[in-house]
């Protein structure tokens, strides 16, 4: 299963919306977004993809009430989770958050196959030693929205445990 990896959105909607379009075009059947929507209307963008998205608010969360009233719609394809969300896609465990230090150490336990985060839009793949002498993926796709930073997202492939940062394709 492929996924796309997103986070700290924060309200650009054209940029978004290209990922999750570049991404479904290399074969994402997911998208997991780290954070930082802002304003839960932005996520309108996604509906023409039809792919499920796992999304969790940050620092900068905007109206969590309209997130979960969204997330809640008959039909939706959104699963908001609040600040944090352990998830299993493809047999594999998956913990959303949007602190890089959580993430750290979320994935010290081994208790999770991947953890993805986001906020400092710093876009970064790496293996950290967990508490069982295995190491756990830590990924953070950057910023979608292009803050402060190149626009980038994370392609994934849960099969192969393989991640690519890649820059959004603007036109």
């Amino acid at each position: 299963m492929k996924i796309c990896i997103v986070s700290d959105s924060h309200d650009n909607r054209p940029l978004l919306d290209a990922a999750v379009a570049d991404a479904k075009a290399r074969g994402a059947e997911a998208v997991l977004h780290c954070g930082d929507v802002v304003a839960a209307s932005t996520l309108s963008v996604l509906n023409k993809h039809e792919l499920p998205v796992h999304v969790i608010h940050g620092n900068n969360s905007g109206d969590l009430y309209m997130m979960a009233r969204i997330a809640g719609r008959p039909g939706s394809l959104v699963n908001f989770y609040g600040q944090d969300a352990g998830i299993e896609l493809h047999e594999r465990r998956i913990f959303l958050v949007h602190y890089p230090h959580y993430a750290e150490a979320m994935a010290t336990t081994g208790d999770w196959d991947l953890v993805c985060c986001g906020h400092d839009h710093k876009a970064d793949i790496h293996a950290v030693k967990n508490v069982h002498g295995g190491s756990t993926l830590v990924v953070n796709p950057g910023s979608v929205g292009g803050v402060a930073a190149p626009a980038t997202y994370v392609m994934g492939d849960l099969e192969r445990m393989e991640f690519e940062i890649l820059d959004v394709p603007v036109d």
